[in-house]
């Protein structure tokens, strides 16, 4: 149980080549521009690095670690994750890119194998609650405004990313939908996925914050409860009470 959870979990100096493999007539301007292209790539890969750290952290520490406890984790300090990141707003919104990039790769590859649009709706929740549910304390300081920051928006809303990653997801779902009810249809194709988007969402992250206990379904009973609702409405329950 541990490994699958941490699924969805030193600064050094550019390094100097021992040797400059470039023509000794190089220019001066090109020596420049590959010296900067080496202390991006450089930066990027650390970036990456703190990102790492950090998610495992907020993994083990909860969604409500602060940037002290991030840094201490990652055995460096404060500074550098402010250096690279702004403040702790920053870093959500960094992770928040790859998380999310992470969790909408797994609902499409998901969907793709699916044979009808229930069948890929089924898929996409499926991925959906199992990412979240493979590291709460991630998903929720991916989707939450930090207290006491500045910032009166969601911090990743802020971003654009948790923006985008539903925007995506919403026309995962149109798409088959376009395909299998035709252009007659398209007012439901327009609206539909976006109120759909909304019901995954928040019936997901009740569940996901609820205590586990015998009342609480599984992922896969979840899954198949809210694929249901989205299909059908609550017009079985309804029937058998009347």
């Amino acid at each position: 149980m541990n490994s699958r959870r941490e699924v969805f979990a030193s600064t050094t100096d550019a390094p100097e080549d021992a040797q400059d493999p470039r023509p000794a007539a190089a220019s001066g301007a090109e020596a420049v521009d590959g010296r900067a292209a080496r202390w991006q790539s450089h930066r990027e890969e650390r970036r990456r690095e703190l990102i790492k750290a950090a998610r495992k952290a907020v993994h083990r520490h909860g969604s409500d670690a602060s940037m002290e406890d991030i840094a201490g984790a990652a055995g460096t300090s404060k500074s550098v994750f402010y250096r690279y990141f702004g403040d702790k707003a920053g870093l959500q919104q960094a992770m928040g890119e790859v998380v999310l990039g992470q969790m909408q790769r797994r609902m499409q590859e998901a969907a793709q194998l699916a044979q009808t649009p229930r069948e890929g709706l089924f898929a996409m929740v499926s991925a959906y609650l199992q990412m979240a549910e493979s590291s709460p304390n991630v998903y929720a300081f991916i989707t939450r405004l930090t207290p006491g920051e500045a910032s009166a928006q969601d911090a990743i809303a802020a971003s654009g990313a948790l923006g985008n990653f539903f925007e995506q997801i919403t026309e995962m779902i149109a798409t088959p939908m376009r395909e299998y009810l035709g252009e007659e249809n398209e007012s439901v194709i327009v609206y539909w996925p976006t109120a759909a988007i909304g019901l995954v969402r928040n019936a997901g992250e009740m569940w996901l914050g609820s205590p586990a206990d015998s009342a609480k379904p599984d992922q896969t009973t979840m899954a198949g409860q809210i694929t249901d609702w989205l299909c059908l409405g609550i017009a079985p329950a309804l029937k058998t009470t009347t």
